[in-house]
């Protein structure tokens, strides 16, 4: 089970909303909308996406991480590895 399972609804509708936003933009694009303009919503919505990428982030934590360190040391160390390249991955973008 996913550790934002609890959260799906909430997550898939944060999701449809920055759908609407990149179509959007999109729009703003094909009708040559003035460049600030479009770059300002294309920080809103890229910054939606890192809101949810901490919610999903602190979701496998709590649950994935935590799960597998009760387990056993060796897959807690497994879990935190993946945790942080997962983390290194969102900070090279």
């Amino acid at each position: 089970m996913a550790g934002y399972t609890g959260t799906k609804e909430d997550y898939l509708k944060r999701l449809r909303r920055i759908e609407g936003q990149v179509r959007g933009i999109s729009r703003m694009v094909e009708a040559d909308t003035y460049c600030i303009d479009v770059l300002t919503q294309i920080a809103a919505a890229t910054s939606a996406l890192r809101a949810v990428s901490l919610g999903l982030m602190e979701d496998h934590m709590s649950h994935c991480v935590m799960r597998a360190a009760q387990s056993s040391n060796e897959e807690g160390r497994t879990k935190i590895r993946e945790a942080s390249d997962a983390v290194a991955r969102l900070l090279r973008s």
